[in-house]
């Protein structure tokens, strides 16, 4: 299952419009897969703990590469998404904000298929998943 929604990345001159794709799976009960990007480029892509990231909506949560936080924007509640990026020798932080209302309504339609605390990983599956490459 996935979402699309409109997300704004904020920079030093204004902010500037995106597209978030957050999309779950029962293959992955615990992550939330989040691609942003600029018309048809996914500029990137993120994988969440989806329990930090539904916490994050209510307080701030994560340290280090990823940050959630609930912050009152223009439109209401949001959430905050700090991510920073170590690639190319490079670090910089980026900082995205997410409509609240529509992250919460995405997390209740994961929960609705698989409930909060019966998240389950089949590691055998996954080790021979592994193995056979």
């Amino acid at each position: 299952m996935s979402s699309l929604m409109a997300v704004r990345l904020e920079t030093g001159k204004g902010d500037v419009p995106l597209f978030a794709r957050f999309s779950y799976s029962t293959d992955n009960p615990y992550a939330v897969q989040a691609d942003f990007f600029d018309g048809l480029a996914i500029l990137a892509s993120w994988q969440f703990d989806r329990q930090m990231l539904a916490e994050g909506a209510h307080r701030p949560m994560g340290e280090g590469d990823v940050t959630f936080r609930p912050h009152t924007g223009v439109g209401g509640a949001e959430v905050r998404i700090g991510l920073r990026n170590h690639s190319d020798g490079r670090e910089g932080q980026t900082v995205l904000c997410a409509d609240g209302g529509a992250l919460k309504a995405f997390l209740n339609r994961t929960y609705a298929v698989v409930g909060e605390g019966e998240e389950f990983l089949d590691l055998d599956k996954l080790l021979e998943e592994f193995l056979a490459r």
